[in-house]
């Protein structure tokens, strides 16, 4: 099955390192914790007004949670390679864009996901209306994308780089 550039997650080693690291803690100990948690909570008696107990399988659900996004990111996830410079717009790029045509108001941000994102600079998701309005146009294009709002905003598209950050 191949993947289309919006279903790429682009990670450094270290940002793959960290969030496996993540998942296996949350597969392993944390499961063992959370379900001695919920055998203590079960014993203390009615389940129906045991505080403990609800709170506990709670954060089984959320901790659950965690691990199937986790699963799906690295699943779609690509370490260490950044998307070729030939001046499309691509997950894992630095993208600068001028509102309307007026090239005084521009923004520039990393298009990637949040667990890519750097203090550095901005980061739009590539699902975002932005991102998924500016992927596969090349510099020099203009871009059309939706607002919350459901009118349409138009941007033309000033830089694209590889993020080498």
């Amino acid at each position: 099955m191949t993947q289309t550039s919006e279903n790429v997650t682009w990670l450094t080693q270290e940002a793959y390192n960290k969030l496996k690291a993540e998942l296996e803690y949350l597969t392993g100990p944390a499961r063992a914790e959370i379900s001695a948690k919920i055998a203590a909570a079960r014993e203390e008696g009615d389940l129906r007004e045991n505080g403990g107990y609800h709170a506990a399988k709670e954060e089984q659900g959320k901790q659950e949670l965690r691990v199937r996004q986790l699963t799906q990111l690295l699943e779609s996830a690509k370490v260490g390679e950044a998307p070729a410079a030939d001046g499309a717009v691509a997950p894992g790029m630095v993208v600068t864009i001028a509102f309307d045509g007026d090239e005084d108001d521009t923004l520039t941000f990393l298009l990637a996901s949040r667990e890519y994102a750097s203090s550095d600079i901005e980061t739009y998701s590539p699902q975002s209306p932005l991102g998924t309005g500016v992927i596969g146009h090349k510099v020099g294009e203009d871009a059309e994308y939706e607002l919350p709002n459901g009118k349409k905003a138009s941007v033309k598209i000033l830089k694209a780089e590889p993020y080498a950050g």
